[in-house]
């Protein structure tokens, strides 16, 4: 018997125990390596972030990871101050209510230009597109002029209407609409479904993992916006939270510890949403392969 098949039956029998264990790849060591130290640059802000709420004022220039004398002294301040409340209630709403009307306009849109071939739609779609290539600092100025002529100063609708539709969610909803099948457009109308039932009932349920990571974006937008919503409101009761902690900060000192404390609070609704939508694309995108 050769060395060869010595091998082979060796390694065959190896299998049968359960104890046969593949040779590591030197590449796959590198990649897991280079994705932990991704990954631990990635979190360690976070973790410095937790770290510092949880630190009295005179620590919070130490180097130290883990405080020395842990408190949540800073979470009941923070928390008992009716001002924080009412900035996180003020960024719930703004952020869903954006996210809302954001994802069904763009949706809506999307799909009128992708299965809907009349006169000068081209022309439309990239007019929409050409705004993406306008910084957003450019167009704080007339969003300013617009507020102060109508009135929406220190307003929830000062402070939403320019995220109410988006460019970029258009496109992303026009290209994912791309891959829904017109036989079953055509199969809704003559079950005598009008175009808006086809559009909800049919086109919207297939491009789900869209709809998902789009909702994502807007809401995270949103949720930490702050140069529109600092420019547009003056009432601290208008506040968003990104807006309102900066009230921490005083000429004469930087409270830290209650900045890092609000951030840290204002994470928990980004992880919930990631959290809940992350089913939908994960089930999302398994489907399509099934489909393939």
């Amino acid at each position: 018997m050769s060395d060869a098949e010595i091998k082979v039956s060796a390694e065959g029998l190896m299998r049968q125990t359960g104890t046969y264990k593949p040779p590591r790849d030197p590449m796959q060591i590198v990649r897991w390596t280079l994705l932990f130290m991704g990954a631990v640059v990635m979190v360690m802000p976070l973790v410095y972030m937790l770290s510092a709420s949880m630190k009295y004022p005179h620590e919070m220039f130490e180097m130290n990871i883990i405080p020395r004398e842990p408190t949540f002294e800073n979470y009941a301040l923070v928390l008992s101050d009716g001002r924080f409340l009412q900035w996180f209630v003020n960024s719930l709403i703004i952020a869903i209510a954006t996210t809302v009307s954001a994802v069904f306009f763009d949706a809506l849109v999307g799909y009128t230009l992708c299965k809907f071939d009349f006169r000068g739609r081209y022309i439309i779609f990239i007019a929409i597109l050409s705004t993406l290539m306008i910084p957003t600092e450019m167009l704080v100025l007339p969003w300013y002029m617009m507020s102060l002529h109508f009135g929406w100063l220190d307003t929830y609708w000062g402070i939403m209407f320019p995220g109410l539709m988006t460019a970029f969610g258009t496109f992303l909803m026009k290209q994912f609409f791309e891959t829904v099948p017109d036989d079953f457009l055509e199969a809704a109308r003559i079950d005598g479904l009008n175009e808006f039932q086809i559009w909800w009932s049919v086109a919207m349920p297939l491009v789900t993992p869209a709809l998902s990571a789009l909702a994502i974006f807007i809401f995270l937008g949103n949720w930490t916006a702050f140069i529109w919503p600092l420019i547009v409101t003056t009432d601290q009761s208008l506040y968003t939270l990104p807006v309102g902690l900066t009230t921490f900060s005083v000429e004469q000192s930087v409270q830290w510890e209650l900045i890092m404390t609000g951030a840290a609070l204002a994470t928990i609704p980004t992880l919930i949403v990631f959290l809940v939508f992350q089913r939908y694309i994960i089930r999302g995108v398994a489907m399509a392969g099934l489909k393939g």
